[in-house]
Order: structure tokens, then C-alpha cells, then sequence
């Protein structure tokens, strides 16, 4: 397959002065069709005229989610605060789907659970691969077709900045971690801060990469832990957990242990809770 293909509007809709388009575009990543929504606020049509590129927010959802979650359930207050600030949104799928993507009968594992790696053991190694979709070919795409984080893939500074709830709240958080001058800001609610020490992450490993050991790469926590001191691309950390999570309390999420990696790197930290 090949993104030079145009990609096909499924949908278009008009939401709090911008417009929510729904595409799918060949995957070079992935080798399926992949689906994504796209929020385009009401100055892209006036910048796109003078060459300029749109800031451009990624959304990464959590298990079980698609392109639609964010959508139905923040869209409509956070797509009129981004109008508000000129500010694109990406909603990618949390997965490749289609008969040819093996899958399992588990919510954890699977389509909807990509879980943002490349995964190197079959048999999900010809499609999962998910974390060469969001950094290297998502840019390419948005910049390429739509002028978002870049025009033609130039810029002096980054207008690219990623979050996500959950299993997308891990991805954000190790993308940005392993590549931060890519991003201009990272945050995350309720992510799976590190998951090489809790039952989902440990499940994905295994299946994805081979081993825990081989996760230690994408967790926040043993990223920021290694790096030994904090990341001057980011003036701070934001993470939001709420105390009544169930997955909270089941040990799943973990963001005491990034507030530690955190606090004994010397990055400035912020933790919410509700």
C-alpha cells in the first residue's frame, strides 16, 4: 500500500465553527486501510491560502477505542476551545482492523489495543505496527495532504503536540519521551504511566515484543528513570488521574511511579487528581 494515495472522505461535518472530516488512507505502516478524524479549525482554509501550516494536536484513545471516541464523548468542547486557538486535531485508530489483522477475543489485546509499539513477534508483527503510524507516517500524511504540523514537511520549530487517555495516554507519553524535539508539549489523563509493571502492559508485551524486557522502551516510567535528568523540550509534565478510576485502584495506571522517575530526573511535574 502507499500513502501517496489520496485519502477517501468518509465524512464531513461542521462542529463549533471548524469542520470534522473522517478519512482512510492506505497504510504504508500498517500494510491495511487505516481510519482517522481530523478537526480542522475555522482558520485552515485562510492559512493553507498563504502556505502556512496549522498547529496540529494528536489524540490517542485507549483500549477498546477507535476514531470516534474523542469525538462523541469531549468533541464538542474541546473542538470549540481548538477553534478558539486555531488548532487542528488528529484522531487516530488505536489499532489496524480488517479480516487480514489477527486478533484475539480479549479488550486488551488485539484490534483496539495496538498499544503504540511496532510489534516484532507473529503473529501480529505484519500489521501492529502503530508507533511507526503516529510518529513517522501520520506527519508525512497531515503535512503532505492537509498542511498540518508542517507544509511539505518544513519547519523551523514544531507545531506538533500529542496527548491521550489511557493506553493513548502511554503512547503519548513514550512517543514524546523517546523523540521529544518532535513535540511541542505532551500530556496525558489517566495513562498507563508504567507498564512494564502492571497486567495490561505486561500482557502486551509479551504478545507484541517477546518479553517485558523488550516493553522497558516504551515505559514512561523506566524512560524518564534511565534519562537521569529532565527533558528541556517540555517545561513541564501534566498528568490528570482520577482517584475513583477503577483501574486506578487496580494498579493498572501506576503515575506514582512517573512522579518519582520524574521528581528524581528533576522534571517539573504537575499531577491532578478528581
Amino acid at each position: 500500500m502507499s500513502t501517496e494515495e489520496e485519502p477517501k472522505v468518509l465524512s464531513s461535518v461542521t462542529v463549533r465553527g471548524g469542520t470534522l472530516k473522517r478519512l482512510q488512507h492506505a497504510s504504508s505502516s500498517t500494510s491495511t486501510m487505516m481510519t482517522l478524524a481530523i478537526f480542522f479549525p475555522s482558520c485552515y482554509e485562510k492559512k493553507c491560502a498563504a502556505n502556512q501550516a496549522t498547529p496540529v494536536l494528536y489524540w490517542l484513545s485507549g483500549l477498546t477505542c477507535d476514531d470516534t471516541n474523542f469525538c462523541m464523548k469531549a468533541g464538542d468542547r474541546a473542538f470549540e476551545a481548538a477553534n478558539a486557538e486555531g488548532i487542528a486535531m488528529v484522531m487516530p485508530d488505536t489499532s489496524p482492523r480488517g479480516v487480514d489483522v489477527f486478533n484475539v477475543d480479549s479488550y486488551d489485546l488485539g484490534q483496539g489495543a495496538g498499544f503504540y509499539v511496532n510489534a516484532t513477534q507473529e503473529p501480529y508483527k505484519p500489521h501492529y505496527q502503530m508507533y511507526s503510524y503516529v510518529t513517522e507516517e501520520l506527519p508525512v500524511f497531515l503535512s503532505k495532504w492537509y498542511k498540518l504540523g508542517t507544509v511539505n514537511g518544513n519547519s523551523s520549530e514544531s507545531l506538533q503536540s500529542v496527548a491521550g487517555h489511557s493506553m493513548g495516554g502511554h503512547g503519548a507519553l513514550t512517543i514524546a519521551f523517546r523523540d521529544p524535539s518532535k513535540w511541542a508539549s505532551v500530556s496525558a489523563f489517566s495513562p498507563i504511566c508504567n507498564p512494564t509493571n502492571c497486567p495490561w502492559g505486561e500482557k502486551a508485551f509479551n504478545a507484541y515484543l517477546g518479553s517485558i524486557d523488550a516493553g522497558r522502551e516504551h515505559d514512561a516510567s523506566v524512560i524518564l528513570s534511565a534519562r537521569g535528568r529532565p527533558f528541556v523540550e517540555f517545561d513541564d509534565i501534566l498528568i490528570e488521574q482520577g482517584l475513583a478510576d477503577n483501574f486506578y485502584t487496580q494498579g493498572q495506571l501506576k503515575p506514582e511511579s512517573l512522579q518519582e522517575a520524574a521528581t528524581k530526573s528533576g522534571q517539573k511535574n504537575y499531577f491532578e487528581h478528581a
